[in-house]
């Protein structure tokens, strides 16, 4: 088996990575991207379908992981790269190599704002509010109308170690690195209230290895969560119980952003059990562990009185 990931050094491509070649000692496991030091250079937001065939031919994958993706940007940016990636992607494997199964990672994000108390099936409409979930959904499409054999893992929010400080958990790691010490540091942020299904990364780097090797046609689409609905007051609170943060968190409307984003879509929770069904998986890794490694792996070195040097 010869596998190709595609955004290899992002987060979750990192992950996926290190997670694919602890699993398979021997197994290629290649890095396809824009940087000098991929294996496969490509750029699916630029490239043509018959320039990235040519690349895929090359190494002749067995399985393409899509790990490329933006999370921020205008509506060009997100469009380029999160529509228009996917689609070129797989007309390239069509031309070179069309037994190769696709790994597609797909966000939660597409279906919109969920219904408070229940869990959304793969089968629900799908009514994203923000371009950048209105992208993903259109890289999904593209990829379960291309007649490949392919699956979509529509992911939650991913935590854990090396979370980016684009996302909220990275976000908010770096604020309580910078934060100062004692009881009178204050940590300002937007409304906290939502709910999110979080999943550790470590969780969606598993999934992606049981759906690479899974044996015969897989759903086109299958949810990877955590399975239930945490406020995003709890994520922030247990960061900075393991940063040891002293002070007191206000929430307020200086992060725009956040608060707006709460105030639409209030509720996300996916229902796992197709992944359970299709690929024996489940996540392992609560929270409060997540939470913890990622403020580990973002500064290891102890600080004074039980907490970590912000």
């Amino acid at each position: 088996m010869r596998v190709l990931v595609l955004g290899s050094t992002g987060y979750l491509g990192r992950h996926v990575v290190e997670h694919l070649r602890a699993s398979f000692p021997g197994t290629p496991v290649l890095g396809a991207g824009r940087s000098s030091g991929a294996d496969v250079r490509v750029d699916l937001a630029a490239d043509r379908p018959d320039e990235v065939g040519e690349a895929l031919a090359a190494v002749t994958p067995d399985v393409v992981v899509n790990c490329a993706g933006a999370t921020a940007g205008d509506a060009v940016t997100l469009a380029e790269t999160n529509a228009r990636g996917p689609a070129v992607l797989c007309a390239a494997l069509r031309r070179a190599s069309p037994a190769a199964r696709l790994v597609h990672l797909g966000s939660a994000a597409e279906y919109g704002p969920g219904v408070p108390g229940s869990r959304v099936r793969e089968s629900a409409a799908t009514r994203p509010l923000s371009p950048y979930g209105a992208t993903k959904l259109a890289g999904t499409v593209a990829v379960t109308a291309s007649g490949l054999d392919a699956v979509v893992l529509r992911i939650g929010n991913p935590v854990g170690p090396g979370a980016p400080p684009g996302g909220l958990p990275g976000r908010v790691t770096a604020m309580l690195r910078r934060a100062a010490p004692g009881p009178g540091a204050v940590l300002r942020l937007g409304d906290l209230s939502a709910f999110r299904d979080f999943v550790d990364v470590r969780d969606v780097a598993r999934a992606v290895a049981l759906a690479a090797t899974a044996g015969g046609p897989l759903p086109p689409v299958l949810n990877i969560g955590g399975g239930d609905a945490v406020p995003v007051r709890e994520l922030v609170h247990g960061l900075a119980r393991a940063a040891g943060f002293q002070g007191r968190i206000e929430e307020d409307a200086g992060d725009a952003a956040l608060s707006a984003r709460s105030k639409d879509v209030s509720w996300q929770c996916s229902s796992i059990e197709a992944a359970g069904q299709a690929l024996g998986w489940r996540p392992r890794y609560p929270l409060e562990e997540s939470v913890a490694e990622l403020w580990a792996a973002a500064d290891p070195a102890p600080a004074a009185g039980g907490g970590r040097t912000p």
